[in-house]
């Protein structure tokens, strides 16, 4: 443990490579920074998955998203002030790895690079069955190719590249929720011109079997279903590496993620149920955006949907093969990875490590095509409790970071953790309570997906400790021969 300083100041950082000419290089502009901060958190998830969990909690579903918006809005106060301090590539598995050990940074690295290759076949599937209904003359499985291949080139060219793709598929969705929660909130209103409100209104909240008409336990039920939505939010961490400005764009991203997650998470789930009764059966079978505009009389609603839908879904990917891309960068530039995925092109391109991705990114969609209901669904229920571990790893990181940059340098504190450390356990709690909760959660596969994932990253950590004991051995063994 004691080593650990020395090896983190040892690795360069975004400047220093910038600097010698090798290794990322700055090439988001800030406009960039603020779309990609703005949009990751709006994940498909939001428009596609919401409604099976208005169903599960009703009006309540707002408490759920409340609770893990203000969940994601603690951890993220907790990674500002770390990247803050020390912006790096690697975000909160390089800080893992100073402040817990190398064991841990390897850990977390490895099993969120893994949930972003399986996402990005998930992501690259559903954009493709959008597309294929669009498009029919095209197969799936073509589309899914097409879209990847893209993609990747994008990914390729330089980072300036993917931030342009980010900063347009992430304004669609922020440009689309807007519109939806202005003609949406008209409507609630009854405001809204040649409108059909007969069924909206903010009694939609209170009637209907009340606001918690399944139990208050109705509400756990629900923070199952909404949290993984949520996940991306820390992306910003990640690509303010590679800005002109690290801290202040982290600093940016980390003190304005409160109003992002209340505007577009709890302000269009909040139209949504005011506009109609939860129990709709719309909602769960056209999904709640699509009945909520279909309620307004909106033409071709379905097809709108599918539009900023597949917005998110290419946002997603876009954003899923820099960041599992970054995540190689970093673990390679640290010896936990092969060397070659530290290696950049002279535009500071990690070309290696983006091509390993995006290759298993392909095998896993092979993978949903050939065993979508064994291998494929392996995959996914073992990657899906990634992000409540990101998350927990990131508040004991932090209980150990700020003693370290108090002691070595405590003017790089700009961003601190309220109430430390009582509201870094207090988090720290609620997540291991959710991870808990998951196991007696049968009727939504929570119980499998957090058994799998655990036995995933009891897989992985068993890696890290094994290779973590090696290494020391063999700088024992060159101690001796020094000697």
């Amino acid at each position: 443990m004691t080593s650990q300083p020395t090896r983190t100041e040892a690795a360069p950082g975004p400047e220093a490579g910038a600097a010698s000419g090798t290794g990322l290089k700055p090439g988001l502009k800030n406009r960039h920074l603020t779309m990609i901060a703005i949009g990751g958190v709006i994940g498909a998830g939001l428009f596609v998955g919401s409604g099976t969990g208005i169903a599960a909690a009703g009006p309540g579903i707002l408490l759920s998203y409340a609770l893990v918006g203000t969940l994601v809005v603690l951890v993220m106060r907790m990674l500002g002030e770390m990247s803050v301090a020390n912006p790096t590539s690697g975000s909160f598995s390089a800080h893992a790895d100073r402040a817990l050990g190398r064991w841990a940074g390897f850990s977390i690295g490895w099993l969120y690079w893994f949930f972003w290759v399986v996402v990005l076949a998930v992501e690259a599937t559903a954009g493709a069955s959008i597309l294929e209904e669009w498009v029919p003359a095209v197969p799936q499985w073509g589309w899914a190719l097409i879209v990847m291949i893209v993609l990747t080139a994008t990914n390729l060219v330089s980072v300036g590249s993917y931030g342009e793709f980010e900063f347009w598929f992430a304004g669609i969705k922020v440009v689309a929720i807007a519109a939806f929660i202005v003609v949406g909130g008209l409507a609630v209103f009854g405001v809204l011109p040649g409108a059909d409100t007969d069924q909206a209104g903010l009694s939609n909240l209170t009637e209907h079997g009340g606001f918690l008409p399944n139990g208050p336990g109705a509400i756990l039920t629900g923070v199952l279903l909404v949290v993984f939505s949520f996940m991306g939010s820390e992306i910003p961490t990640l690509a303010a590496g590679e800005s002109d400005d690290p801290q202040r764009a982290v600093a940016k991203a980390t003190n304005s993620v409160i109003w992002r997650i209340a505007v577009f998470y709890l302000g269009s789930i909040l139209v949504v149920v005011s506009l109609l009764p939860w129990d709709s059966a719309s909602i769960t079978e056209e999904g709640s955006y699509v009945a909520a505009l279909d309620s307004l009389g909106i033409p071709h609603a379905g097809q709108i949907m599918n539009v900023i839908v597949l917005s998110a879904v290419l946002s997603c990917l876009n954003s899923g093969l820099y960041t599992a891309s970054r995540m190689a960068f970093s673990l390679g530039e640290r010896g936990d990875a092969p060397r070659s995925f530290a290696r950049t092109t002279p535009g500071g391109v990690p070309r290696t490590a983006i091509l390993t991705s995006v290759a298993f990114g392909f095998l896993a969609v092979f993978f949903n095509y050939k065993w979508p209901d064994s291998v494929f669904l392996f995959l996914v229920n073992s990657s899906g409790a990634v992000a409540l571990f990101v998350w927990l790893v990131i508040c004991f990181s932090q209980l150990r970071m700020r003693r370290i940059i108090e002691a070595e340098a405590p003017e790089k504190l700009v961003v601190r953790m309220w109430l430390y450390p009582y509201l870094t356990w207090a988090t720290a709690a609620l997540i291991v309570f959710v991870l808990g909760y998951m196991l007696t959660d049968t009727e939504h596969d929570g119980r499998t997906t957090i058994l799998l994932s655990l036995l995933v990253a009891a897989v992985v950590l068993v890696v890290a400790l094994v290779r973590e004991r090696v290494g020391r051995g063999r700088e024992r063994e060159h101690g001796v021969r020094a000697e």
